[in-house]
């Protein structure tokens, strides 16, 4: 007469048991999306310019969408991404700018880059500009230099955009 309330209990155990590694409040729980709730879109970059001013040359990266992380270091060499490959740009100092996550390219594969994808300038400073990358999801660019480089990054907003101002001179002049 005890035997089925017992078993029922131990039954219950069991499954709750096996359950509690799976249960998760609602509180906790991820919010649905419907069908037509996008997910959070990817970082675009749309193109990239170039100007000289008084004191140094500006290299420009226009983006869609919120600002990615973005790096830029010396490397003795430019490579495509994807490849290794050198890039073919005139210099005997290089900077990569890489930002991720981006894609230079929607959701269909169809590019949204409008700017240059390898091109020699002929400022005081900025040597060459090429786009070395569009490669899960990170974008890449490359600049070249006859000397090197000192630079500053720059986030500015309203459009969104990633600024690496060179100066002018040798490096370490007050230029």
């Amino acid at each position: 007469m005890y035997r089925r309330p017992r078993l029922a209990a131990v039954a219950a155990g069991v499954l709750l048991t096996a359950g509690v590694g799976s249960t998760v409040p609602a509180s906790a729980a991820p919010p649905r999306t419907t069908a037509t709730e996008a997910a959070p879109a990817t970082t675009l970059v749309t193109n990239a310019r170039w100007g000289g001013h008084g004191s140094f040359d500006r290299f420009v990266i226009d983006l869609r969408g919120a600002q990615p992380h973005a790096s830029v270091r010396p490397v003795k060499a430019l490579r495509y991404d994807g490849t290794g490959h050198k890039v073919p740009l005139a210099g005997k100092h290089f900077l990569e700018v890489r930002l991720s996550p981006a894609a230079a390219h929607d959701d269909a594969g169809r590019s949204v880059y409008r700017g240059p994808k390898l091109l020699k300038i002929h400022l005081p400073t900025l040597k060459g500009l090429a786009m070395t990358g569009d490669f899960e999801g990170y974008v890449t660019f490359g600049a070249a230099f006859d000397s090197k480089p000192v630079y500053k990054t720059t986030r500015l907003h309203a459009p969104e955009r990633i600024v690496i101002d060179v100066r002018r001179g040798p490096a370490g002049c007050g230029a």
